[in-house]
């Protein structure tokens, strides 16, 4: 068991006074070919990385969703399922309250959770912690709720949840990539049609993940948002 695997069963057992009855853990990404072509529907070919995000969750009996954040804190957030969830003043709890409505929208039959989430995938670096949190979410309500959502489901619900909710223009790679990443292996990530072929990195490969300290601009924000013209005028 990881450290933080083992910290967030420790903190939901002391803040909820029961152990979890499930934990979901999903992971980072590097992305070794193919920039900004996720949201064109090019190819790309990511792996998983070792650092991930994990839900601890036990299923309510009420429509109260009560998630308490470690990375913030212990930070907690408190919404009613709902169709049209409010958006919140907590960035992070808007990840986990766009889930929750677009597993909704679907027509899946969900009731409310108890969850602490906690992760050390590096916030803002380029490694996908918010695909990590938003796929570890949707895979907790699919296996406490038995909503038999497919790998590529699991994707395209997170994918719809940071497009609409958060209103992060993401393509499909990051939460794709962190549904079905295979140990040793990357992903080759066809965008368009979503289909994925695992390719084996060599025995020997080791791969270095450096943080450049360069911190994320105008020029990234508007092509990642799909700003055409900004992008342009900072370029």
């Amino acid at each position: 068991m990881s450290h933080v695997e083992a910290k967030t069963k420790a903190l939901f057992t002391e803040i909820f006074e029961s152990a979890p009855q499930l934990t979901t853990i999903a992971p980072g990404r590097v992305n070794l070919i193919g920039e900004h072509t996720d949201y064109n529907d090019g190819y790309v070919l990511p792996c998983a990385i070792n650092f991930h995000v994990v839900a601890c969750a036990s299923p309510r009996h009420d429509n109260k969703v009560r998630v308490i954040s470690a990375n913030h804190h212990n930070e907690i957030d408190e919404f009613q399922l709902s169709n049209n969830i409010a958006p919140s003043n907590k960035l992070w709890a808007n990840y986990v309250r766009g889930v929750v409505q677009h597993i909704r929208l679907l027509g899946h039959n969900i009731s409310g959770v108890d969850m602490v989430i906690y992760g050390d995938v590096p916030q803002g670096a380029g490694l996908s912690s918010s695909a990590a949190l938003e796929v570890s979410i949707v895979s907790s309500f699919d296996q406490l709720y038995s909503l038999h959502l497919s790998d590529t489901d699991i994707a395209l619900i997170a994918q719809q949840a940071e497009n609409h909710f958060v209103g992060c223009q993401c393509g499909i790679m990051d939460q794709l990539i962190s549904t079905n990443a295979k140990e040793g292996k990357a992903s080759l990530i066809d965008c368009r049609s979503m289909q994925t072929k695992h390719v084996s990195l060599p025995d020997n490969f080791s791969l270095l993940t450096v943080n450049s300290n360069r911190k994320r601009g105008f020029m990234d924000l508007a092509l990642k948002l799909g700003d055409m013209e900004t992008y342009q005028e900072f370029r």
